[in-house]
């Protein structure tokens, strides 16, 4: 898979990597999530929920009450076929991107970690595995979290919190957030940036990772001058893919359509 983006600064195109065992536990966690989530729910019924989380987030987004997103079975299901590894390969392509390498082992803050898959996307890019920390509201979430660090050989633990209040683990510290920051109310979002700059300031490696349609962020631009003006970076990518094979299954019956995976990012590191 050739990787291509456009950014606000340049990167040379090169191909995909990983090491030896992350493609194969990659495949490892798609198979297991498959099994699990298809056990009790058809994909029909999997697939008419992702129509509905899909429109949930697109047309309903500002009305959507916290966790409600992913109130219900099949729309668990859904998120955690569908959204989670779209968020894995995005994820794991911008990290190569930035080629960002720790010398010494480090500790990765998944904040909003979700399904984990944006955090274990990144690990792989690691030199060193890191030790994961997972911060997420929901407890299905961290649930699934814990299955997916495990799948990807992660030493890992989840927390349950608030990511604008909780405290996070102190340097160094490699912060992710990623598909989060646009689901948190305007003050904790405030809150979060401040916490993110005196991070980043402070020598810690910060990424943001958000979709790339404005009325998902509208808070997007404000944040970029933010981070540019303290030393960090901004970038728009966009990278052809070839879905697997579930997830191309369910963009196909949900009448989707994921010829390459966007996003944009804010770097410090």
């Amino acid at each position: 898979m050739a990787l291509t983006g456009f950014s606000r600064w340049s990167y040379s195109a090169i191909p995909l990597i990983g090491k030896a065992g992350s493609l194969h536990n990659l495949d490892n966690w798609l198979r297991a999530l498959e099994e699990r989530h298809l056990a009790d729910l058809t994909f029909s019924e999997v697939s008419r929920a992702l129509r509905a989380l899909s429109s949930a987030y697109v047309e309903r987004r500002g009305r959507l009450k916290a966790g409600a997103a992913l109130s219900g079975a099949g729309k668990r299901a859904a998120f955690a076929l569908f959204y989670g590894p779209l968020h894995y390969l995005l994820v794991r392509e911008i990290t190569v991107a930035i080629g960002f390498r720790p010398a010494r082992r480090t500790t990765l803050i998944d904040l909003g970690c979700g399904t984990g898959a944006a955090g274990a996307a990144w690990a792989q890019t690691f030199p060193k595995l890191p030790e994961v920390v997972g911060l997420d509201l929901n407890s299905w979430a961290l649930s699934e979290a814990s299955r997916t660090y495990r799948a990807f050989g992660l030493a890992a633990r989840t927390r349950p919190g608030d990511i604008a209040t909780t405290a996070w683990p102190t340097s160094p510290a490699a912060l992710l957030a990623a598909f989060t920051l646009n689901e948190l109310a305007d003050a904790a979002r405030e809150t979060v940036l401040q916490r993110l700059v005196e991070r980043g300031e402070r020598g810690d490696a910060v990424l943001v990772v958000e979709p790339v349609a404005g009325f998902v962020a509208p808070w997007w631009n404000r944040w970029r001058d933010v981070f540019e003006a303290a030393g960090g970076r901004a970038a728009d990518w966009r990278f052809p893919i070839e879905l697997p094979a579930i997830v191309a299954k369910l963009d196909r019956a949900a009448g989707l359509d994921h010829r390459a995976l966007t996003g944009r990012s804010l770097w410090f590191g």
